[in-house]
């Protein structure tokens, strides 16, 4: 099992559908969430109820109204998100289970905030996309509604780039094109495919360039 992350602008999304081109199954939880928060949505009813006047006139949940109401309120926060965890949990666990049904050799849990929730001990190997600080900042700026006081307040909230790059197994810079992204992404996909071949139902530990050290 392979993890994805990345803090905020580091082309994880870009990331997660080269590798869903490349064939690899992926477990995107942030599409998850929207499901849902989607009108009939498994997580309407309870979000509703915790936090009244979030609804959409459609029958769904506002996440930019949701968002403003708990951004910065810890409590919250918390509320919501002892809300939706096990429900995603559900669906990773559907996932997860299919994948196993179908003898996959890999799959990839797409997971924004995997090491603020200790998500990696779920994981075998865990990458993580990064950038410059300016791609980065250049990237979220342009995104509707995003200030510099939000921006910071979201970085806060989130492990730094450096901590996420040294805690994981893959590094994979997104700064310098798509095309060097992909060819990082696919190298990598080779490397593991190819040493779950041959380990032979024991774990062992990958050597590869843009890794961290341990």
């Amino acid at each position: 099992m392979l993890g994805l992350t990345g803090s905020i602008g580091m082309g994880k999304s870009t990331a997660a559908a080269s590798l869903r081109r490349l064939g690899i199954p992926l477990f995107d939880a942030d599409r998850v969430v929207h499901r849902l928060f989607a009108p009939s949505g498994a997580a309407v009813a309870a979000v509703s109820a915790a936090f009244p006047g979030v609804e959409t006139e459609a029958g769904g949940i506002d996440r930019a109204l949701l968002g403003q109401r708990v951004f910065a309120d810890p409590a919250a926060l918390r509320r919501l998100e002892s809300l939706l965890h096990p429900m995603v949990a559900v669906e990773e666990e559907r996932f997860l289970g299919r994948t196993r049904a179908r003898r996959e050799p890999l799959a990839v849990l797409d997971i924004p905030l995997l090491f603020e929730t200790g998500g990696e001990h779920r994981c075998d190997y865990v990458l993580v996309v990064s950038a410059p600080a300016l791609v980065q900042r250049q990237r979220v700026m342009r995104r509707p509604g995003m200030t510099e006081i939000r921006l910071a307040a979201i970085l806060q909230k989130q492990i730094p780039d450096h901590e996420k790059r040294r805690r994981a197994d893959f590094v994979v810079s997104t700064g310098a094109g798509r095309d060097l992204t992909l060819r990082r992404l696919k190298a990598i996909i080779r490397l593991l495919l190819g040493s779950r071949q041959r380990r032979s139902g024991r774990s062992q530990r990958l050597a590869y360039q843009g890794r961290r050290k341990r």
